[in-house]
């Protein structure tokens, strides 16, 4: 299958992108690199399969340079962190709503079978109960929350409308290997140099779930009947920040002390994702230990040099 990634140099996209490689796919990569980042994608780029195409989702023209016979697309570019959006609100809604809507205007216009969105917790904002499951009203609590609620209204009118086949996929906090500026990156590359770990409000519970959980369903989606639910993508289990901090001072052998600090208000303290719809629908099992690739991701921070 011919299939575009949008957001594809960044770090799920490009985990995804490597995989989709050896799985025999034809991959296209549409990045603006804001995020995203080329050596992400160096492992790629003489790979006969594999095309790049350096463009910014907000405008509909660089869509349509893309090549025809795509038959699928994962759409993973997005202004993808909360406080980042929170400073730069307009990049934000460009990028996570207009930019979505040009995806999904692409897809239909070009025929593509498929289209993954990639939504988020966020959208849920704060929980009224604890685990949340799909049916959980979307009360998102920042702009990052908002511009993902407004990418799933418009996955649910090009379903109704065009017949496109769309998969909603709500990402608890998915880490690994070549993500930063969120918690578990900050908190290794501190830890790492021996830094205070700062954490705010100390009230936080997280839902951690594994790049290669994420990555393992997607893949599996490139032969999945189309799914009209959204679907929560999480572990299923709750982790302090506490508990976060510990185990990587545990795994790095770090001296760093932690701190506590006003909580940010954009900020949701607590998510857990009911999981059972997943288990339900798709094959791909999650790992008992929600942080089982930590100690990857410390080897990784210290080969990086960062």
């Amino acid at each position: 299958m011919h299939i575009l990634v949008t957001g594809g140099a960044g770090f799920i996209g490009s985990h995804l992108v490597e995989r989709l490689l050896r799985e025999g796919h034809r991959v296209t990569v549409m990045d603006n690199f804001f995020r995203g980042r080329r050596e992400n994608l160096a492992g790629c780029a003489t790979h006969p399969s594999f095309r790049l195409e350096e463009g910014d989702i907000r405008h509909y023209d660089d869509f349509e340079r893309l090549p025809d016979g795509i038959g699928m697309i994962y759409h993973l570019a997005a202004q993808s962190n909360v406080m980042g959006a929170v400073t730069d609100l307009d990049y934000s809604y460009q990028t996570n709503v207009t930019g979505t809507y040009n995806a999904l205007k692409f897809a239909r216009d070009r025929g593509v079978d498929r289209f993954v969105f990639a939504s988020s917790r966020e959208s849920y904002g704060e929980a009224q109960y604890i685990p949340v499951d799909e049916n959980h009203p979307l009360n998102s609590k920042n702009a990052y929350g908002a511009s993902k609620v407004c990418g799933e209204r418009y996955c649910d009118v090009f379903r109704q409308m065009y017949g496109l086949n769309v998969f909603v996929l709500r990402l608890a906090n998915v880490y690994g290997p070549r993500d930063f500026d969120r918690v578990i990156p900050i908190f290794i590359n501190k830890a790492l140099r021996n830094e205070t770990l700062s954490i705010y409000g100390g009230k936080q519970v997280i839902d951690f779930i594994g790049v290669d959980t994420v990555v393992e369903l997607f893949v599996e989606m490139t032969g999945h009947p189309a799914v009209a639910q959204p679907v929560n993508v999480g572990s299923g289990k709750g982790t302090t920040l506490f508990e976060l901090a510990e185990a990587i001072l545990r795994e790095s052998g770090s001296a760093s002390r932690l701190e506590v600090l006003p909580a940010r208000e954009v900020e949701v303290v607590k998510f857990v994702a009911d999981t059972k719809r997943f288990g339900k629908i798709y094959k791909t099992k999650v790992p008992e230990n929600p942080l089982s690739l930590l100690a990857g991701m410390i080897t990784f921070e210290k080969n990086s040099g960062k």
